[in-house]
């Protein structure tokens, strides 16, 4: 009888632990500000469903011609399982992780509209500061502090992450920025008619821009922010991310700076992901 009650319990336990697992939803906010309900996706990690704890939130922008799916879907990030295997081998933190989505109205999701920046008509930097986190916070169990959020994105994504930390330091603990676009000198476009639309959706000031006139105050509080940079030795956008790394040494603001093997696609990116959970936040 006792050996019964002890298989009892192994099969209940290993019923539970079965049951309890991550899940990602595909979900939708209203903006005031933009005037339309923007889509975005919500990674929630295992034991979230079942418990009161509150996690770090991991904010992950796509990419130029990208959506709030392109870190999650099979091919591309494979976010959910990458996630899933980084926290189960104790490389992360159990987190949150949302994927905003900054399409525009153009060819691929592409043009006007497009990017995370306020442009013409278009603000999205304040829907994402003023509607968007707010409403992150309030509707899952965040831990609504600095301490509490990290930033991260590729490519078009990653000039977001960085001139969100440079413009929101006291929001973020880490920024975390692979193969970023992060001086609108350089450009990935296809056609003069992408150019026009994609000119509306870059910052008016580029992240390597910002650091030659940064005041001595705004160099402060970026110190405040962990930084982190990775891009592949053959993406065209290496001579950008060297240029904000030496800027970011000669103002003294700390830096961590990953040069790769690799080029602009989804194989570096997936490969970078590990990373950026793991530097997101650190484990105690």
């Amino acid at each position: 009888m006792k050996r019964f009650i002890v298989f009892a319990l192994l099969c209940l336990a290993v019923g539970a632990t079965a049951q309890a697992q991550s899940r990602l939803e595909h979900l939708t906010v209203k903006s005031k500000i933009l005037g339309v309900e923007k889509n975005y996706s919500v990674y929630l990690p295992d034991g979230y469903d079942n418990s009161t704890e509150r996690y770090p939130v991991l904010y992950l922008l796509h990419g130029a011609w990208g959506n709030h799916k392109s870190w999650n879907r099979n091919g591309g990030g494979e976010q959910p399982r990458i996630t899933d295997e980084q926290i189960a081998k104790g490389e992360a933190v159990k987190m949150i992780v949302v994927m905003p989505d900054a399409t525009g109205l153009g060819k691929r999701r592409g043009g006007k509209n497009m990017g995370y920046f306020n442009v013409k008509d278009w603000a999205y930097e304040d829907f994402f500061f003023q509607e968007f986190i707010p409403y992150i916070d309030q509707t899952f169990r965040t831990i609504a502090t600095k301490e509490g959020r990290a930033i991260a994105g590729l490519s078009m994504g990653g000039g977001g992450s960085v001139v969100y930390a440079q413009r929101h330091p006291e929001m973020f603990n880490a920024c975390y920025s692979t193969s970023g676009l992060l001086d609108h000198r350089y450009k990935l476009l296809e056609t003069p008619h992408d150019e026009i639309e994609w000119r509306w959706s870059v910052a008016e000031t580029s992240p390597v821009e910002f650091l030659r006139h940064a005041t001595a105050e705004q160099i402060e509080k970026l110190r405040t922010v962990r930084w982190m940079l990775d891009c592949g030795d053959d993406d065209g956008l290496i001579q950008t991310n060297l240029d904000f790394f030496t800027e970011m040494k000669r103002e003294k603001v700390p830096v961590e700076f990953r040069i790769r093997d690799g080029v602009h696609d989804w194989k570096f990116w997936r490969e970078a992901l590990p990373l950026i959970l793991n530097f997101s936040f650190k484990k105690e």
